[in-house]
């Protein structure tokens, strides 16, 4: 309750700073799901978070937790803490029970963001090995453009997928690799 009453006041907000589309909301399917986004602004995830009523849960850096405030910040929007640059067993962990009660959990599978002249920076194998140990949909996501203050912007939800041809395969780094290719295919897909 306290949630939605937070997220109806931010929505508010955000719409008025930077007033967004959603489309293909329908491509969002019922129970578990991991929304793949790309990433090029620290808006996204707010955008992402005022698309759907449902609860989200988002993976973040560990570093957005440095403080009582921002971790008062993270709590409210459901971040999961990732420690980068190794496996960090506890946000696995943590993902796959949100997964397990069927909620949506959102991952920027570049793992930062994109501050390249490509649409699309390197993929990094936790939205896939996530995707496959769990046997979870994905929807791939795409903000067009960086969010611009005052400016109408566009979130497309694109066709839900899964990685099933992986399902019963060992997960060695060339099958994360491939689950990669898949989900970097189906984003750039949905950014047309």
């Amino acid at each position: 309750m306290i949630l939605n009453f937070f997220k109806f006041i931010l929505y508010i907000w955000v719409w008025l700073l930077f007033p967004t589309i959603f489309k293909g909301k329908r491509n969002i399917p019922k129970g578990k799901v991991i929304f793949v986004c790309n990433h090029t602004s620290n808006i996204d995830p707010i955008l992402l978070c005022m698309s759907t009523w449902r609860k989200q849960y988002f993976l973040a850096k560990k570093e957005l937790f440095s403080n009582s405030f921002k971790r008062g910040i993270m709590k409210i929007v459901h971040a999961i803490p990732v420690e980068r640059g190794k496996i960090d067993i506890k946000a696995i962990k943590m993902s796959m029970k949100v997964l397990s009660k069927n909620k949506i959990l959102t991952i920027f599978p570049e793992g930062t963001r994109n501050r390249t002249n490509e649409d699309l920076s390197e993929i990094k194998a936790g939205a896939g090995m996530l995707a496959i140990k769990t046997k979870t949909p994905i929807v791939p996501v795409w903000i067009k453009k960086k969010p611009r203050l005052f400016r109408i912007n566009s979130v497309k939800f694109g066709k839900p997928f899964t990685l099933e041809e992986f399902y019963d395969e060992k997960l060695t780094s060339e099958v994360l690799s491939k689950a990669g290719d898949k989900i970097a295919k189906n984003l750039l897909e949905n950014s047309k």
